[in-house]
């Protein structure tokens, strides 16, 4: 658990009010170290951090595609290492639900929220299933 006194940001993944209502609270951070620059994948092609070392991603599917919200998934859970909570609106999980149940990581901790125009659903919710797995319910 050393790595867990590490991990002091909550990040952001929502719509366009959701993400700048938590800005605004504050949220918002570029830490010094983050590398922003392309890396590049196995095939020798360019890779680029979608996040641009932000803690947080407005996803408009409009103009996002779902491989932009796998990769910023992928980048809070597993590349950043100063995340300890991530705030997601349900609707938007529940376009990543597969890989949002298979992570059981401690860190960061993944919680879904509702949004303006989408309300809390808790039979959708990916920790409150596993609760009820665990009681036996």
């Amino acid at each position: 658990m050393s790595n867990a006194n590490k991990r002091t940001l909550v990040a952001v993944i929502g719509d366009e009010d959701t993400t700048t209502g938590f800005v605004l609270a504050g949220i918002g951070a570029v830490p010094e170290g983050i590398n922003n620059e392309s890396t590049h994948n196995e095939d020798h092609t360019k890779q680029v951090d979608i996040t641009n070392g932000k803690n947080f991603y407005i996803y408009d599917e409009n103009k996002n595609s779902v491989e932009d919200l796998l990769q910023v998934f992928d980048t809070f859970t597993n590349k950043r290492k100063d995340i300890a909570l991530i705030l997601i609106n349900q609707h938007i999980a529940n376009k990543i639900r597969p890989q949002l149940d298979a992570f059981t990581d401690p860190f960061p901790a993944v919680l879904e929220i509702p949004s303006k125009d989408h309300p809390y659903d808790p039979e959708q919710d990916s920790v409150l299933k596993k609760v009820k797995k665990l009681m036996g319910e």
